[in-house]
């Protein structure tokens, strides 16, 4: 059978993956090189066990700093668009606690078939991308935020995650270098199992050995439109129209990130996915004892997570409702280096920080949107709307995804 995947990006190239291994022909189509978007400079956290979706009751008592102070992490600018106004209002319905509760089921299953899959296929590839299981601290500066982190991890604990919550010394114990920052630190939860890789490089390396193996890329390529047909009185796909011609195919994965909501208009429906801009920095690490984390970290009150890829040092934060737009503001990148500064500030010279913004494709409830849609052709799949936890999810929707076109005998 022959499928095309629109989106080379990490859940796109898993796709490829998963279908590939399964025997199918496969075509890559995106107008970027593998990892280009999204994917490329992202917080390098693979966090299997931390994944309560943004849409939480406690969202509410934050509106007001959301909408106005300009140094909030998470900032909202309300547009004259009507898709930003509609996924709004969707992300506040998601705003309730029996809501968050089910989402946050639903990813942690979905994010335990995703361990698997990433990591038979790093066996099975013997990969170089800088991964490491070496834990996660996510850090709270007061009691309540403390307490509220506690609560989250027993209402996880029946479903598998196997956290613990922690003292500021404990947190020193268990990675050094906040060691100075301890006196800042109200406590935290702890992770053991928790992972990071380098997201771009697997994207790289996925590309490499799918050409090999006879999947065809089409890069840069645009997505112009779609030829359609019928087969009875189903309407079907028969081939993408792109800058550098039709593709024909019988299967088609829409897997184009925050770009999905456009290509599906074209076909006559609606997605809810809105981008969510984030920005990163990534710095090399001085190599002095203890001065950089080892530990995956994340700044609870500043939104800001700190991973270790080989000798540097990611570092990702904010999330942005502001459009396409993919401008860096000084300011943005400043607060990062502020972050770092304050808990590691000795990890680096700072001389150079590749400074990063990407969209990360968010559905109003967190939860990635995955297999047929009603609307849709019948034989479009969807594979987008993973957010910020697009690394964590990838192969486990891409598993779900190649079930769907290729059943396992």
């Amino acid at each position: 059978m022959q499928v095309c995947v629109l989106g080379a990006g990490i859940v796109g190239l898993a796709t490829a993956y998963a279908l590939a291994q399964r025997g199918m022909q496969v075509t890559v189509i995106d107008q970027a090189q593998p990892g280009a978007g999204a994917s490329g400079g992202n917080g390098a956290q693979l966090s299997y066990s931390y994944v309560q979706p943004l849409a939480d009751a406690s969202i509410w008592r934050q509106l007001p700093k959301l909408l106005l102070s300009p140094r909030s992490p998470l900032k909202l600018r309300p547009q004259w668009d009507t898709h930003q106004w509609r996924w709004g209002i969707e992300f506040l319905r998601a705003c309730n606690q029996s809501t968050s509760e089910r989402s946050t089921e639903r990813l942690l299953a979905l994010a335990a078939l995703s361990r698997h899959g990433f990591e038979a296929m790093l066996q099975a590839e013997q990969m170089e991308c800088d991964f490491s299981r070496t834990g996660k601290l996510v850090l709270y500066d007061t009691p309540a935020g403390l307490d509220a982190a506690r609560r989250q991890m027993e209402l996880q604990r029946p479903w598998g995650s196997a956290q613990q919550a922690v003292s500021a010394q404990q947190c020193a114990d268990i990675e050094p270098a906040l060691a100075h920052y301890q006196p800042h630190i109200a406590g935290a939860i702890y992770t053991p199992s928790e992972c990071a890789a380098d997201c771009l490089a697997v994207c790289q390396g996925l590309q490499k050995r799918l050409a090999a193996r006879g999947v065809r890329f089409v890069l840069g390529a645009r997505v112009l439109g779609f030829a359609q047909g019928f087969v009875g009185a189903a309407q079907r796909i028969t081939a993408v129209r792109t800058s550098v011609g039709d593709i024909e195919a019988q299967q088609f994965v829409l897997a184009l990130g925050s770009a999905s909501h456009a290509v599906a208009q074209t076909l006559g429906f609606r997605l809810p996915i809105y981008p969510l801009k984030g920005y990163s920095i990534t710095l090399d690490t001085t190599g002095a004892p203890g001065a950089a984390p080892r530990v995956n970290v994340t700044d609870a009150a500043r939104k800001v997570v700190f991973a270790r890829i080989g000798q540097r040092l990611r570092v990702a934060g904010m999330a942005e409702l502001v459009g396409h737009d993919d401008r860096i503001p000084p300011a943005r990148i400043h607060s990062l280096r502020e972050a770092t500064q304050a808990l590691f500030p000795g990890c680096s010279t700072f001389t150079d920080m590749h400074p990063w913004t990407g969209m990360r494709p968010a559905t109003p409830t967190g939860v990635p949107l995955v297999g047929r849609h009603p609307g849709a052709p019948a034989n479009l799949l969807l594979n987008t709307g993973h957010g910020a936890l697009g690394f964590t999810l990838a192969f486990g929707t891409a598993a779900q995804v190649a079930e769907m076109i290729a059943p396992a005998a």
